[in-house]
């Protein structure tokens, strides 16, 4: 662990790395809505096969997400979130809810500095 970080900023950092590359999230945040076939994740994420199949190897190994072969005629192959990849929802709805208040349309952040100044 380097010693300018403290041992939290090292969590998040590390939480960071595992998580944190576009196509990663855009994966997990997919499967919230339950078992996917590679198919559908390609269409419905817009990578490409080569990248999509990196990525969901990534997860697999790493225990977000699990691979289902079914090999009936046609052999399809399917992804679903483990119980480490679903304990991220909260995770995405916190940032979720963050980007509404900050990054919105008509968000300046005016509103939640006036609310968190009243508190």
């Amino acid at each position: 662990m380097d010693e300018q970080y403290s041992e939290e900023a090292c969590h998040v950092i590390d939480s960071l790395e595992q998580i944190g590359s576009q196509w990663r999230l855009i994966v997990l945040h997919d499967l919230q809505d339950g078992e996917k076939r590679f198919n559908e994740l390609k269409r419905s994420t817009s990578a490409s096969s080569r990248t999509l199949s990196r990525v969901l190897d990534d997860l697999q190994e790493m225990g977000f997400v699990d691979r289902r072969l079914e090999e009936d005629a046609p052999v399809a192959t399917f992804y679903s979130l483990t119980a480490k990849g679903e304990s991220l929802f909260p995770v995405f709805d916190a940032i979720e809810d963050w980007a509404d208040e900050w990054l919105g349309e008509d968000a300046d952040g005016a509103d939640a500095v006036e609310s968190l100044a009243d508190s």
